[in-house]
């Protein structure tokens, strides 16, 4: 068994062969680019048990070779994913079930019938790899890179393979994003943690890539900087995940997800106070903004307007082609991987990081409901537009965080803010400003408020 580390980051066929003359990796290139064939032929039951246990089971044939492979669950964190891999060379290219044992077939697959796995769909694709090395620092980093075209086949079904992979052989996980980004500088690379197994089933169920990620476990005694990192790491994979089915499918509801997640993950930030230090998250701020600048006005624009909901696949395949989106997601990776908002703070803003969410939480909450004034704009609804940024930082933490609140009644709260949220956000019309004024006083005497205001 092997544990393998990778991100893989989708191109275009121009940027697949500009990766291959890029500087960087001519200049680390250690072995010179070498290219194989490689057809893949994957295997499950019929009623696809495998890609329910997150288990892909393939033979490969690399010239004379035939390998069987076995890659079970793994977990993935902002397209950086790894998981434990088990490979056999084989006399034939015939599935070995036998090799299957108990040392790496998973626990909840135990009383699967090995006897009903079947060929379901082929990974076909031409790969040039080297192995690109350095020191960093007093340590040496190789990894393999790998350019990889070909298709996807589903029956008459097919889908394209262009990517970069990324797989460290040696160094820390951060060096495969520090190169990452290096590259996605000047090319657009979009990470993207759909294996090509996964695109296969994709194939046979569009809807069958999972979006929702295992949402992360708070608690009261988490200190703030592990919730936040928690939360921050949730929000940049779902956004990525996001991001590849809405290019996939141009599902309209994918796209208002993907700005709600960047909307959130910038109202985390802009909640720290001291326990993240403003030059610490300048240049992280400054991407979520331009990125929200662009895409909010649009999703808002394509609530009621069905031209633009049906322009929008077009203009998000724009985003994918810039450098933009793929450089965000990889910068804040590395951002999140280092815990940047916590090198250079004060005494007080580490022990702001270090308290307990249980205690901080509710004391953030009462602050911003205080500051919030609803009272005010329950007089001069017109206003309200003004307070969305304090708004969206409540919202935020009571929508991934308010199971740690010892509050009567968040969940309701919750959603008395969003419809408060949304209606902040509309035209100025007589109607509107009078639903304003009507849910303002709903927020103001909800319970969950008014313990907020006593606090």
């Amino acid at each position: 068994m092997q544990k393998e580390t990778e991100i893989k980051l989708r191109v275009s066929r121009e940027t697949l062969a500009a990766l291959r003359e890029h500087p960087l990796l001519k200049k680390r290139n250690k072995s010179g680019w070498e290219r194989r064939e490689l057809m893949n032929q994957y295997f499950d039951t019929p009623e696809r048990d495998l890609a329910l246990a997150k288990v892909a089971l393939r033979l490969r044939r690399d010239g004379e070779e035939v390998i069987q492979t076995l890659k079970t669950r793994g977990q993935s964190i902002a397209g950086l994913s790894e998981r434990n891999e088990y490979n056999w060379n084989l006399p034939k290219a015939k599935l070995d079930v036998k090799k299957l044992d108990g040392e790496c077939w998973p626990e909840q697959l135990a009383e699967l019938d090995k006897k009903t796995l079947k060929p379901i769909f082929t990974t076909d694709f031409v790969r040039e790899r080297a192995e690109i090395a350095w020191g960093r620092g007093k340590a040496k980093v190789v990894i393999e890179a790998a350019l990889d075209l070909g298709h996807v086949i589903v029956g008459k079904q097919k889908e394209e393979i262009c990517e970069l992979e990324l797989e460290l052989r040696e160094g820390e996980p951060a060096a495969l994003l520090e190169l990452a980004a290096e590259l996605a500088a000047t090319l657009a690379l979009m990470p993207c943690d759909i294996s090509k197994a996964e695109r296969g089933y994709r194939l046979f169920d569009a809807n069958s890539y999972s979006l929702s990620l295992p949402a992360p476990q708070l608690s009261t005694e988490l200190p703030l900087d592990d919730a936040f990192a928690a939360l921050s790491w949730h929000l940049l994979s779902s956004s990525q995940r996001l991001a590849e089915q809405y290019r996939f499918n141009g599902h309209w509801r994918l796209l208002q997800d993907w700005v709600e997640n960047l909307a959130e993950l910038r109202a985390l930030i802009g909640s720290l106070g001291q326990a993240a230090p403003r030059q610490s998250t300048h240049d992280l701020r400054a991407s979520l903004d331009a990125l929200l600048e662009d895409w909010r006005p649009l999703v808002q624009a394509g609530q009621d307007d069905e031209d633009v909901r049906k322009a929008a696949p077009e203009q998000f395949a724009e985003e994918l082609e810039d450098v933009r989106w793929g450089l965000f997601s990889l910068n804040t990776s590395r951002w999140l991987l280092a815990r940047t908002w916590a090198a250079d703070r004060n005494t007080r803003g580490n022990r702001q990081g270090a308290a307990q969410l249980g205690n901080w939480l509710p004391r953030l909450l009462a602050d911003e409901a205080v500051a919030l004034q609803l009272q005010r704009y329950q007089q001069q609804p017109e206003d309200l537009a003004e307070q969305l940024p304090r708004i969206e930082r409540i919202q935020a933490w009571l929508h991934h965080a308010r199971g740690v609140l010892e509050i009567p009644e968040t969940d309701r709260l919750y959603g008395e803010l969003k419809q408060l949220q949304q209606l902040a956000n509309e035209p100025i019309t007589d109607e509107a400003l009078d639903a304003r004024k009507q849910q303002a006083i709903a927020v103001y005497q909800n319970r969950a408020w008014k313990t907020l205001l006593r606090m």
